[in-house]
């Protein structure tokens, strides 16, 4: 659990993709919910799923629905 929160944050941060990037957000929140179950804070816990995987998540989804796939540029040819 150590190593996969950094490398999830990584990967969120580093990818092109707006979606994947939204999931792995998602994926990262709730991962970080568990350590915070591990370390004994389940309240800490409840609300990092709540607000920062299950709220964040649902407005960052709703925010790509709104403005829509984005479009890659066309190469010159």
């Amino acid at each position: 659990m150590a190593l996969s929160l950094p490398l999830l944050a990584w990967q969120a941060l580093a990818t092109r993709d707006l979606f994947k990037a939204v999931v792995l957000f998602i994926a990262f929140g709730l991962l970080a919910s568990l350590a915070w179950v591990r370390l004994g804070a389940p309240d800490v816990a409840l609300a990092e799923a709540a607000i920062g995987a299950g709220l964040t998540g649902a407005l960052l989804l709703d925010t790509l629905g709104r403005i829509g796939p984005k479009e890659e540029p066309r190469g010159e040819s």
